[in-house]
């Protein structure tokens, strides 16, 4: 049991982890994130979808990252923060689903030769659809109250230990089955990520951003060389 569950809550994680960098990795050597997230080749309403889902995703992101950092053992965020991450998820939820499906829905149904629809692309947007239904149901958890919060105590400890020496394996081993359902959905969309149609929506802004920035870095010596030269 305790192999099971090592395998389940350790090594599955760190391997969603390696093929997320690895993913990564491959997707800008093989397009630099510009395949069916830019271009002439996107109609409007991709090019609505892709910037409208970055955005939300961000905002998602954002609020988990926050809800972690404010949250102990035992202990949920302060009513400010709380509410304030129910408004950024309440904001952010409905644009990242419409997003999405404006990227994958068409394509799925009208599928062609320019836009190949791979079995990981039609996997994404029920996976995305778990995802956000498992947050909800969460959210309404009677168990998570002013006095215990059920996420930080299973989801949130877990997560931070596998970046340590003692991964807390126990955490989601005993963890009710609606947060350990929620734990594989994301280390599942972890995993396919890199290869999925969306994952360029995210991260090329922020590598076009880079990309932009160490270039400046690079030409800006090169023109200080060239006035330093006598006339």
């Amino acid at each position: 049991m305790r192999r099971v569950s090592a395998l389940i809550w350790i090594v599955l994680p760190y391997c969603a982890f390696l093929s997320f960098v690895l993913g990564h990795v491959w997707r800008l050597r093989r397009d630099g994130f510009r395949r069916y997230t830019s271009g002439a080749g996107l109609d409007r309403a991709e090019r609505i979808g892709a910037t409208t889902f970055g955005l939300a995703v961000g905002m998602l992101v954002v609020a988990r990252v926050t809800d972690m950092a404010a949250s102990g053992p035992h202990t949920p965020p302060s009513d400010a923060v709380r509410l304030t991450i129910t408004v950024i998820e309440f904001l952010a939820v409905v644009p990242a689903i419409v997003g999405a499906a404006l990227l994958l829905v068409p394509n799925l149904i009208t599928a062609t030769a320019k836009t190949p629809i791979t079995p990981i692309d039609r996997v994404t947007f029920p996976l995305l659809t778990a995802a956000v239904l498992s947050r909800v149901a969460i959210q309404v958890d009677p168990i998570s109250d002013s006095s215990r919060y059920r996420s930080a105590e299973t989801l949130y400890s877990w997560f931070r230990s596998l970046f340590t020496a003692h991964p807390q394996v126990e955490m989601m081993q005993h963890a009710p089955l609606l947060y350990q359902t929620r734990a594989l959905i994301l280390v599942l969309l972890v995993a396919l990520w890199p290869f999925t149609r969306l994952s360029g929506t995210f991260v090329r802004p922020i590598y076009r951003l880079i990309s932009h920035v160490l270039s400046r870095l690079v030409r800006r010596p090169v023109q200080v060389a060239a006035d330093d030269r006598p006339a």
